[in-house]
């Protein structure tokens, strides 16, 4: 009985984290690496970013821009962004990049409303949090 409990209990937090079509509007907004899994089962941390991550989702078309958090709660940006698309096959949603110097791929394996992970090509999987900035003005 107590397995089958556990098996449950695993399984519905597995669940929260599962990528639907529904879920990935959370994908929108500012989010930071929070840690890395490299794939010889290494890891690197990070408490402190100095770049963020935005990403802008409409359906299955997007994009992810790096900026520069400041000290009074804006952002530091240029013009440049990364389009994407999201594909799903198989009930596993990717994100596919393509410019005119090269295309790439990224597997969303988790997603929430606080965090979600991508792993790329090479087997390296990203963990990022969402972004909260602080603001020092008066």
């Amino acid at each position: 009985m107590k397995r089958i409990l556990v098996l449950f209990l695993c399984s519905l937090l597995f669940a929260c984290d599962a990528v639907t079509a529904d879920k990935l509007s959370l994908l929108n907004g500012y989010w930071e690496i929070s840690e890395v899994e490299f794939p010889d089962g290494n890891t690197k941390e990070y408490k402190v970013n100095s770049n963020v991550d935005y990403f802008k989702v409409e359906g299955l078309k997007g994009y992810r821009k790096k900026v520069n958090p400041k000290f009074d709660g804006s952002f530091e940006t240029s013009d440049d962004a990364e389009p994407f698309t999201i594909i799903e096959q198989n009930d596993v949603y990717s994100i596919q990049y393509k410019n005119n110097l090269s295309s790439w791929e990224e597997i969303i394996i988790s997603l929430s409303g606080d965090h979600f992970s991508l792993k790329n090509e090479e087997g390296t999987i990203y963990h990022y949090k969402r972004f909260e900035p602080i603001n020092i003005s008066d």
